[in-house]
């Protein structure tokens, strides 16, 4: 495996053109005949190999493109974390949003407020949906294969992994080459 520059490397060169076909190979994954345990096996597999190569830490793309979740109890983190009262963390760096009828809790950004020179100032204490993401070691991927798309332009490891993916399920088939998939 290359090493995680060359790798940061290749991902910013190919990524953003791969977008096209990553939603084709989304179609096709949607109505492939693996059942989704399977799917889900192979990406938990492909993961964890991808990932032993990369360090997140030297990389901070997601800090720069995404909004995390925030619980109530990583606002408590948090806010112990830069010893703030609670509620002045969340004047500061938490916004409130509504999705499908929830109210939820949001870092404001993006940019993360909570990075400097792209590093995460509060790894230690960082919110569980940083921790867990690019959030392929949970199970039902088949359900999430938007979200999927969408960090593969914004994650190596997620890039990568959709990347062996479709050579290890699509392009030893014919259905990859076919445009009205």
């Amino acid at each position: 495996m290359s090493t995680h520059p060359e790798m940061m490397a290749e991902f910013l060169r190919r990524s953003a053109g791969a977008e096209d076909e990553n939603w084709r190979f989304r179609t096709f994954l949607k109505g492939c005949d693996r059942s989704a345990r399977q799917l889900d096996l192979d990406v938990q597999r492909l993961y964890r190999e991808v990932a032993a190569g990369i360090d997140c830490t030297a990389c901070g793309r997601c800090c720069q493109k995404l909004s995390p979740l925030v619980a109530p109890a990583d606002v408590r983190s948090l806010a112990r974390a830069l010893e703030l009262p609670e509620a002045e963390f969340r004047g500061r760096y938490v916004e409130e949003t509504k999705e499908e009828g929830e109210h939820t809790l949001r870092l404001k950004g993006p940019p993360c407020p909570l990075q400097a020179d792209r590093k995460c100032t509060v790894y230690e204490h960082r919110p569980a949906d940083c921790r867990s993401y690019p959030h392929l070691h949970k199970k039902d991927f088949v359900f999430r294969l938007i979200r999927a798309v969408e960090n593969a332009t914004i994650c190596p490891i997620a890039y990568f992994v959709f990347e062996r993916l479709k050579a290890d399920l699509w392009h030893g088939s014919d259905a990859w080459q076919e445009e009205d998939i």
